[in-house]
């Protein structure tokens, strides 16, 4: 019994390993192992560039002979609207916030917070999905290889046992995984630039390859010879390939892993948060950001170049050199063409032999399984950084391990709905992909306008055409919106249940208090401690006066014992937690503590328990009878942080101290 007891220990200890407080404006304490950006990049490269495994294909069922015109406006659009977008993304957001908390800043309380969760639908959406796509698509891959045994026909378990794989490497660590993505990708990466190569040398040496293309082209049903609309027909269809698009927000919400002239240590981060920086000869907090926000540039700029390269590349080999029915998708009459979701696989077979085009697949299949990674580290920085703040997710939400099974599971759930379905998942990626660029756009393009900054009409431009993007996409899928939908739903439903589940905790996480209230409860320690809560109306000597006199005749208070008063004015009751600072005061020698929080019973509750542990002595604490509706108040409570206090007051005393004899007394009367 005694070794099955320290199994147990030692594997809770093992499980919350590492459990930290999100780095960031919200929370100061905590901070992640940090890494060089080029390996950074390759994490969150893994998705980006993993979908040259699909891109090409689906770049040729939208365009035809346009897929290199088509692709080209991609590129354009990455490069001189997604990359500087996502630079002041990076610039305004370091802390790995990424563009939703540009836009809760624009909104105030509730308001940001609904419309935020909104957006972790979407972020949620994009990222789950994902990790499921990228398995199921990796599943396809497998079973499409000539040398795959039947076995790996079966879709769904192999797309299991895939994710599977995943979470355990992130039960391993950061560490690991970004090692496992640094060989992926540098093998991914040299393995198509080998294949692209080759088409391009086949294209060189068979000039009619080039020629039939243009004749296509200026054939294409819709263009009918005019160069004008080649353009317009090429615009038309971007949408559906933005899914090349993907990676950028990924990018920014990593970024408290990437190092930047040195690692950020703990006290560089409170130095950032307290604008002091106690080492004068060496490079400020602030400047060692900066330093992290220029290597998360070169991360965001390095991975869009190799990206456009590849993309133009890709479109220009696979249009020229596949025969168009290999393009074909599957129907209830005639199998896929075997270039369909797999036109550089196809090229690497045809033209390198299949052993070269097996390893390619080995290669492809690797890097779209682990594509899910950049997803999981995107859901495992962000999950932290808001969830616990709204008061969805408890504080093991911080550690990387149970919040790794908490989203494998989740992962699980989506691949048996849908099936393994890569199809039926697309339009949901597409979705929560363009939704993410689109909001980040718009949070740009209002950021540079309220700074005066005449760069703002760019973004403006750049927005637009992501709204555009967003908009044909979800005509044209519909059922993506619909599962976004479904998520998001699921998170604000979420949150509402948790925050009337965990109203009465104490919520509190911190007390800390100015040099005036310490010196008021110094004082007041050397006999009984009594609190008189009170809602400030005029704050002058009168209203305490006035309040004095009734709380010593309601609850019989001898004249010879000094009382405090203790004011909670409501800070914003969207916050689910938050630090205390409380300040002292005299007011005609009445001593007054004031402080401010999102919600006022479980603030006086922690203030009534940081007392007994400071003083060593039980304070009591007086209030008067709340008249009204008690389902009201339990409304106003919920949605506003304040009802009939009282009792919320004793009933979150008693579950925060379970010892009657330890617990704070409470007095009501009047």
């Amino acid at each position: 019994m005694a070794s099955v007891t320290r199994s147990k220990r030692r594997f809770k200890l093992w499980l919350f390993e590492g459990i930290k407080k999100a780095e960031g404006p919200h929370e100061q304490e905590g901070q992640h192992h940090q890494h060089p950006w080029w390996k950074v990049m390759c994490l969150t490269g893994v998705d980006y560039f993993s979908t040259l495994g699909y891109q090409p294909g689906i770049a040729f069922v939208a365009a035809g002979a346009l897929s290199p015109i088509a692709t080209l406006v991609l590129v354009l659009l990455t490069l001189f609207g997604a990359l500087p977008m996502y630079n002041r993304v990076a610039a305004e957001s370091p802390h790995g916030d990424g563009s939703i908390s540009m836009l809760e800043n624009l909104l105030s309380r509730w308001k940001g917070k609904l419309f935020v969760l909104c957006l972790l639908g979407f972020a949620a959406t994009s990222f789950i999905i994902t990790i499921t796509l990228s398995a199921a698509d990796a599943a396809v891959h497998i079973a499409d290889n000539p040398y795959a045994p039947r076995f790996f026909e079966h879709h769904i378990i192999v797309t299991l046992v895939l994710i599977t794989l995943l979470g355990a490497i992130f039960l391993k660590g950061f560490k690991e995984a970004i090692g496992i993505a640094v060989l992926l990708v540098v093998v991914y990466i040299i393995m198509n630039l080998i294949v692209v190569a080759t088409g391009i040398y086949q294209i060189l040496t068979h000039p009619d390859v080039l020629s039939n293309w243009k004749n296509a082209v200026f054939t294409h049903p819709k263009v009918q010879g005019n160069p004008l609309l080649i353009i317009g027909v090429s615009l038309v269809v971007f949408p559906k390939l933005a899914l090349g698009l993907s990676g950028f927000e990924t990018g920014v919400v990593v970024m408290p892993l990437v190092k930047g002239d040195r690692a950020l240590t703990e006290e560089d981060l409170e130095s950032i948060h307290t604008t002091r920086s106690s080492r004068k000869t060496e490079p400020t907090a602030q400047q060692l950001l900066e330093g992290r926000i220029r290597n998360t540039r070169k991360l965001l700029t390095s991975a869009a170049l190799i990206m456009s390269v590849m993309l133009i590349g890709s479109s220009l080999i696979t249009t020229m050199l596949i025969p168009p029915e290999e393009f074909r998708p599957e129907t209830d009459v005639q199998e896929a063409g075997k270039a369909n979701g797999r036109a550089l696989a196809f090229l690497a077979h045809t033209y390198l032999g299949d052993w070269f085009g097996t390893a390619y697949d080995l290669s492809t299949i690797s890097i779209l399984w682990f594509a899910g990674s950049s997803a999981m580290a995107g859901l495992l920085n962000i999950v932290p950084r808001y969830l616990p703040r709204y008061g969805m997710a408890p504080e093991w939400a911080g550690a990387t391990r149970p919040l790794t099974l908490v989203l494998t599971a989740i992962c699980f759930l989506v691949t048996l709905f849908f099936k393994a379905d890569v199809d039926a998942q697309g339009g949901a990626y597409a979705t929560g992909v363009l939704a993410l660029m689109t909001s980040a756009a718009i949070a740009v393009t209002l950021s540079t306008r309220r700074k005066g900054e005449k760069m703002w009409l760019a973004f403006l431009a750049i927005s637009l055409v992501f709204v555009f993007t967003t908009v044909a996409n979800i005509i044209e899928e519909p059922e993506g919106i619909k599962i976004a939908l479904v998520f998001i739903a699921g998170i604000v439903f979420t949150s509402l249940f948790s925050r009337v589940w965990r109203t009465t905790e104490l919520r509190i996480k911190k007390v800390e208090l100015d040099d005036s209230a310490k010196a008021i409860i110094n004082e007041a320690s050397a006999g009984t401690i009594r609190i008189v809560t009170n809602r400030c109306d005029r704050g002058d000597a009168l209203e305490y006066q006035m309040k004095e006199k009734e709380k010593r005749e309601d609850n019989h208070i001898p004249t010879s014992e000094p009382i405090i008063f203790f004011e909670v004015s409501l800070g914003d009751a969207s916050e689910f937690s938050g630090v205390m600072h409380v300040r002292g005061e005299h007011v005609d020698g009445y001593r007054v503590l004031r402080t401010e929080s999102p919600v006022v019973p479980n603030a006086i509750a922690a203030f009534l328990l940081y007392l007994r542990d400071r003083t060593g002595k039980l304070p009591h604490v007086y209030f008067g009878w709340s008249e009204g509706n008690p389902l009201v108040y339990i409304f106003k409570y919920i949605a506003f942080g304040e009802g009939d206090t009282a009792p919320v007051t004793h009933e979150v005393l008693r579950q925060a101290e379970k010892d009657p004899e330890r617990r704070p007394t409470v007095h009501v009367g009047g």
